[in-house]
C-alpha cells in the first residue's frame, strides 16, 4: 500500500513549480526534494534548497525522515542538514515536549503538507527549543545579521540547480487572468437610435418637396381639376372676343 500511496504523491508533487522531486536508484521509498521558494517576502526566496526524504515500509501510519543535503543556518536546524519538526515526529502525544497529538505525524499526513510545513518554519522558526542555539541567539539578537547569513545559504544553493533548470520566480507561477475576448454584441436599439426616423428610413429622395416643385397638379381631385379647366377655357374666349374687338 505504502508504494502506490508513494507513487500518486510523487505524480502529484511532479506537477508542482515550487518543488523538483526525483526518486533515489528508482526507489520509491527514496526521494530526493528540492524546495524553491517563490515567495518574495521570505528571506529565502530564491533558494533551491536540496533534501532527501526516506519513508518507511509502514508509511503513511509512520513519518519519513527528512534532512537537507547543505545544512542551512537556521534555529530548527541541526548543523548535519537534519530537521527538528512537529509534524515529523512520532504520532500521538508527547509529554516531555508538550506537543499535542495535532502536531504531530497522523496518517492523514501527506508529502505536501509537510513540504509546506517546512517552507513555513524556515520564516516563522521556533527558537524556545533550537536544534542551532547559535541561529536562535543570533535570530533573536540581530535579525541584520542572521538575514545576511541567510542570503550566504540561498547564494550556495544555488549551487544544485540542475544544469539548464531555469528558477521559478514569484512572477512566474501567478496565473494571470486571461483577457477576455470581446464579442460584439447587437444592438436592440440601433436602428431606433440611429438617427434615422421611421418616415425618412427607406422613403422617396421626393418626400418633403414643396407641390411647386414636385407638380402644380399633385393634391387636385377630378372635380378642382375640371373646374380650373373650365375657367381657364371663359378666360380663353374672353380674351379671344378682346382681340377681335380690337381689330375690328
Amino acid at each position: 500500500m505504502a508504494d502506490r500511496i508513494l507513487m500518486n504523491e510523487y505524480k502529484t508533487l511532479s506537477q508542482e513549480k515550487w518543488v523538483n522531486v526525483d526518486l533515489i536508484d528508482e526507489d520509491i521509498t527514496n526521494w530526493s526534494v528540492a524546495l524553491m521558494i517563490i515567495n518574495p517576502a521570505s528571506l529565502y526566496y530564491g533558494g533551491y534548497f536540496k533534501a532527501t526524504m526516506t519513508f518507511p515500509e509502514n508509511y503513511p501510519y509512520s513519518p519519513p525522515t527528512f534532512q537537507f543535503d547543505r545544512p542551512l543556518y537556521h534555529p530548527n536546524i541541526y548543523p548535519d542538514g537534519k530537521l527538528c519538526i512537529s509534524i515529523l515526529h512520532q504520532p500521538g502525544e508527547d509529554e516531555q515536549s508538550g506537543e499535542a497529538a495535532s502536531e504531530r505525524w497522523s496518517p492523514v499526513q501527506r508529502v505536501e503538507s509537510v513540504l509546506l510545513s517546512i517552507i513555513s518554519l524556515l520564516d516563522d522558526a521556533e527558537c524556545s527549543s533550537p536544534a542551532n542555539v547559535d541561529a536562535g541567539v543570533l535570530l533573536r539578537k540581530d535579525r541584520k545579521a542572521f538575514k545576511k547569513r541567510v542570503q550566504e545559504d540561498v547564494q550556495q544553493s544555488k549551487q544544485d540547480v540542475p544544469a539548464g533548470f531555469v528558477l521559478p520566480t514569484h512572477e512566474s507561477t501567478v496565473k494571470r487572468p486571461q483577457p477576455e475576448k470581446v464579442v460584439a454584441a447587437e444592438d436592440d436599439d440601433f436602428w431606433n437610435d440611429s438617427g434615422a426616423e421611421d418616415e425618412d428610413f427607406g422613403g422617396s429622395d421626393t418626400d418633403g418637396m414643396d407641390q411647386e416643385e414636385f407638380g402644380e397638379d399633385e393634391g387636385e381631385d377630378a372635380e378642382d381639376r375640371e373646374e380650373r379647366e373650365d375657367r381657364e377655357d371663359e378666360e380663353d374666349e374672353e380674351d379671344k372676343d378682346e382681340d377681335e374687338d380690337m381689330v375690328d
